[in-house]
């Protein structure tokens, strides 16, 4: 058996569903793979723990991919299992109804007060026909909780969010919240989940990494046509109650996020990282087949 860790982005949730069916099915055990999933105590920067040989392989968000490689990291991405809809999250109680209504609000982003947060929203405001600065908006730090920093009135919007998850949340919070989707507002979609490695490991372990990467497509293949099936494997690996509708919805509604195709093209890549440059966040762009491959992601 060869052991692969796996670092997750966040703590254990339904997106990670296709990995707890390939333990369940015995797919991975089948393919000689143990697997070990390392769950963040708080985020950590993944290519670092990679480099130091703490995990082989980690699942993060294309944006991570591209500013990592920008600063000359040695990370390359190779499979994408995942994309939703998200965006800028916001109560309908704070005026806000259209990206030009978000100037002078308070922006809750991991990060705050960097470029990050501030130059999503400065970008939907001014495909909105707004004029804006970055100083136009007051950062509110509250972590990755975005729900939290909007129910206790620390935020009035609150980024990145995926729909399949803080939308869901913060409706079942009782609070009255819509938000701005990335794609429909001038910003890179990036609601997505990719896997990374370096390249040293990747080269070193592409026999193994690409099996975990057959039994990650089998395991979403499987969630798409067993889907009361999935959700009773992912209440038993979670102990979670069958009866908590929050957990339920949150499932039902990333189902339909797991994708078939793996792959990801240059063009992709090449206009995340234009707008990353465009609004401060990077300094350099870099030929995009030099951080991403498709060799394992095509069937």
């Amino acid at each position: 058996m060869e052991k692969i860790r796996i670092g997750l982005e966040w703590f254990i949730n339904p997106d990670h569903t296709p990995i707890m069916v390939g333990l369940k099915k015995g797919w991975f055990k089948e393919a000689g793979l143990e697997m070990e999933l390392i769950e963040p105590e708080e985020h950590f920067d993944a290519i670092d723990e990679i480099k130091a040989g703490t995990m082989d392989i980690a699942i993060t968000e294309p944006l991570h991919l591209v500013q990592d490689r920008a600063k000359d990291e040695p990370v390359i991405g190779f499979a994408r299992f995942l994309h939703t809809n998200g965006g800028v999250m916001y109560r309908k109680n704070k005026g806000i109804n259209r990206p030009k209504d978000m100037i002078g609000k308070r922006i809750q982003y991991p990060g705050a007060p960097g470029l990050g947060g501030l130059s999503i929203v400065k970008t939907m405001v001014e495909k909105d026909g707004g004029t804006c600065t970055l100083d136009d908006f007051i950062p509110v730090n509250n972590s990755f909780y975005h729900t939290d920093a909007l129910a206790e009135d620390k935020a009035d919007v609150a980024t990145l969010i995926f729909r399949n998850f803080e939308i869901i949340e913060a409706r079942h919070k009782g609070l009255e919240v819509d938000y701005f989707a990335l794609k429909d507002w001038g910003v890179p979609d990036f609601c997505q989940l990719i896997l990374i490695t370096s390249p040293q490991v990747l080269e070193k372990r592409n026999e193994s990494i690409g099996k975990f990467v057959k039994v990650l497509r089998k395991a979403v293949d499987y969630i798409l046509e067993h889907q009361d099936e999935a959700l009773e494997i992912y209440l038993e690996y979670t102990n979670t109650d069958k009866n908590d509708p929050l957990t339920i919805d949150i499932f039902k509604a990333t189902i339909p996020c797991f994708t078939y195709d793996f792959s990801m093209t240059s063009d992709y890549y090449d206009h995340l990282q234009k707008w990353l440059k465009e609004t401060g966040q990077i300094e350099q762009t870099i030929d995009p087949q030099a951080y991403w491959t498709n060799s394992l992601a095509l069937p």
